[in-house]
């Protein structure tokens, strides 16, 4: 149901659901930087249904944009127009079946490592090194310590912008470095994933080598979005960055990670606009540097703030 409040033309635009719909919801708080603006409209569906359901009664020419936790994720101080759908629990469930994992679009990828783990799966230990969500690996081809979510995928569930489901298997998915051949609109919910038999005690010691290695190289306990730039092909994006001089860079509450200078930090009073600017400030002077642009890791959605509108 619609939470109450003044009725506007967006809102009586809008199909019925079961789920969450609610305007002007702040998103700062769901993101890992804690920073950005408010969802125009914000939809939590109850499940598969009422997903596709609203898909296919929404009007066409509203903008729709899909967050998952945020961790990867920078939204602009002016907020996201239109829908922004964020699947939840109904879309968390993480079931074994034999050496195969079927786990939904919002289950954390640590959750379904942790699951193979427990169940004597290995293979799939390397989602532990990843923050955020099934959903959003597949969205980008997620990878950690020598493996992507493509050398497990068996098949994916997404509905399209106009509610119909469809199952693709991995070739379908069109899996490149850092992206998918899936349409931007599509909104992935659920995926297959392939493990092998293994040790419960080999799949745990892997998974702990892989946690102390993030403890000590990356800024875990930092408001951060992880790798903030792709790799350029035979060389590491830190490697252009220190190079540049950029470790330890700061713009307005923002700030290039001493730890690692991939990743940005918010220090504690930064905007959105501290960030990204910031990031275009690196990219500038690793072309400078280098001779190479860095593109962006980290997904940055929304509109920036207008002057004046503190």
């Amino acid at each position: 149901m619609i939470e109450a409040a003044a009725p506007t033309r967006a809102i009586e635009a809008l199909p019925d659901v079961r789920g969450s719909l609610r305007r002007n919801v702040p998103l700062a708080r769901l993101l890992w930087f804690r920073v950005g603006g408010s969802a125009e409209i914000l939809f939590e569906p109850a499940d598969r249904g009422d997903l596709g359901r609203f898909l296919e009664r929404l009007p066409a020419e509203m903008p729709v944009t899909v967050i998952g936790v945020g961790s990867n994720l920078l939204v602009r101080d002016g907020g996201i127009p239109g829908v922004t759908i964020r699947l939840g629990r109904p879309f968390s469930n993480v079931v074994r079946d034999g050496v195969r994992i079927r786990a939904g679009a919002a289950a954390m990828d640590v959750t379904v490592a942790r699951e193979g783990r427990d169940a004597g799966v290995a293979g799939l230990e390397f989602l532990s090194g990843i923050p955020g969500t099934i959903g959003g690996a597949l969205r980008m081809n997620a990878g950690a310590y020598g493996r992507e979510i493509r050398d497990v995928v068996v098949s994916a569930e997404a509905f399209d912008r106009a509610g119909t489901a469809h199952r693709l298997d991995a070739a379908e998915l069109g899996f490149g470095y850092r992206k998918c051949a899936v349409p931007e609109d599509w909104i992935f919910t659920e995926a297959v994933l392939q493990g092998e038999p293994g040790s419960p005690e080999e799949i745990a010691s892997r998974m702990a080598e892989i946690s102390n290695a993030r403890n000590q190289d990356q800024p875990i306990r930092e408001r951060t979005g992880g790798s903030t730039f792709k790799n350029p092909r035979g060389v590491s994006a830190w490697e252009l960055i220190e190079e540049a001089g950029c470790r330890g860079l700061t713009r307005g509450g923002a700030q290039v990670s001493p730890l690692h200078c991939n990743f940005l930090i918010n220090t504690g009073g930064a905007t959105a606009a501290d960030l990204e600017d910031l990031g275009e400030e690196v990219r500038e002077k690793v072309k400078a540097a280098t001779g190479i642009r860095l593109e962006w890791e980290i997904r940055r959605v929304g509109i920036a703030r207008e002057p004046g509108h503190g």
